[in-house]
């Protein structure tokens, strides 16, 4: 019988909307792509998005940077964090965010993950005294119980950075994904929620902080061009002792992605139904556990994960290469060797650990794909449906 076979591609994005297209003309044309370049009054694209993303998230204060893994470094250089210090961070995350710490000479010590995908509470609470900062990835989208994490931090004196690549627009009870810690950090890389190719965002509450980010990302003392920031007299306290670590986002950058803020809560509701098509299509399956979702967390899911839990090597290897031949490309954070994007813990070799049993568990049956939005719901119907007749074969044989 021959077997249904999947064409779409999961790395192809969407085309940035007509709005994005045109206001990068605008900004290539008048050449000005400098977010100080403005002529008398005028207000950068960077400084307009940062005011725009203050109205969307509530906080005080916003920046707009180069990269989201800049955003990170930029957040623990504002907290003081140098060389020798311990940071709290999730063990299931992406390489940038222990990368964030092991540039500042700082040292990771990782907490577990839960078969929730999120940090595991309990071990949180054993190691929050270890450290002053924790670095929190709301990694693929999932959101730890936020209520109980932040009486953990603010019990242990522990200070919140939050990780929020993979949960703009998101919430918990409520409120807004990254503003609960004092720092929130957001990528604008192409597979993020929103795309300038490469660029991040850095959200704030904190006047201090708030200058101290912006002259650490070279603002060569020209902070009142940024509308989203503190006053003078708050950079007055900072402005001498704060090192300049240029990491701007320029102003084609800004540009692009403005209209794609504006329009962010309807593509946000885009990928959870695609999200939910492949949830459907998997529920049930043998041997296959999904994530469960709290009522308190509003998701947001460009990706999609499950867990092929205690199966062995060969078999998930196995699983991965059957889906690959119809077409469905799954990355396997258990592979031997880590892989693009999916290298865990044990590594990150300049950032030394131990065994975690229950997270190795986790990890080594953890699969993972994308969901771009321009698959269809009929798309992500056909993935779940390779996915489920290729993992009972794999199921049945072992």
């Amino acid at each position: 019988m021959e077997r249904d076979v999947f064409t779409g591609n999961f790395t192809q994005q969407e085309p940035l909307p007509q709005a994005s297209v045109e206001a990068a003309l605008r900004v290539m044309q008048s050449g000005r792509l400098h977010r100080y370049n403005t002529a008398p009054g005028e207000v950068s694209e960077a400084a307009a998005l940062e005011a725009e993303f203050v109205a969307y998230t509530g906080a005080a204060y916003a920046l707009a940077v180069a990269s989201g893994g800049y955003a990170l470094a930029t957040a623990l250089r504002a907290l003081g964090v140098g060389p020798g210090e311990t940071v709290l961070t999730n063990a299931f995350t992406l390489a940038p965010v222990p990368g964030a710490i092991a540039s500042l000479g700082a040292v990771p010590v990782f907490v577990g993950v839960t078969e929730d995908l999120v940090i595991d509470l309990d071990d949180l609470a054993a190691k929050a005294a270890q450290a002053r900062v924790l670095l929190l990835s709301h990694m693929r989208g999932h959101i730890a119980d936020m209520d109980r994490l932040m009486q953990i931090a603010n019990a242990a004196g522990l200070i919140v950075v939050e990780d929020c690549a993979h949960t703009m627009g998101a919430r918990w009870n409520g409120v807004m994904s990254g503003r609960h810690g004092a720092i929130a950090a957001y990528s604008t890389q192409t597979y993020k929620h929103l795309n300038s190719g490469e660029g991040g965002l850095l959200i704030t509450d904190d006047a201090e902080l708030a200058a101290k980010m912006v002259m650490l990302s070279g603002s060569y003392m020209l902070y009142e061009r940024h509308g989203a920031a503190p006053g003078p007299a708050v950079f007055d306290a900072v402005k001498y002792d704060t090192p300049n670590v240029s990491g701007r986002m320029d102003n084609l950058r800004a540009a692009v992605l403005r209209p794609q803020l504006a329009d962010l809560d309807r593509q946000c509701a885009r990928w959870n139904e695609r999200y939910r098509a492949v949830e459907a299509g998997l529920t049930g399956t043998p041997g296959l556990t999904l994530i469960a979702r709290p009522e308190a967390e509003d998701y947001v899911m460009s990706s999609f994960q499950f867990l092929a839990l205690d199966w062995a090597g060969r078999e998930v290897a196995d699983l991965v290469a059957r889906t690959a031949r119809r077409g469905v490309e799954l990355k396997w954070f258990g592979a031997p060797e880590p892989s693009g994007f999916t290298s865990r813990y044990d590594s990150w070799r300049y950032a030394p650990s131990q065994p975690m049993p229950r997270t190795d568990r986790v990890l080594a049956g953890l699969l993972d794909l994308r969901l771009p939005l321009t698959f269809s719901l009929e798309d992500c119907a056909l993935i779940a449906r390779i996915i489920r007749e290729e993992a009972g074969a794999v199921f049945q044989a072992g």
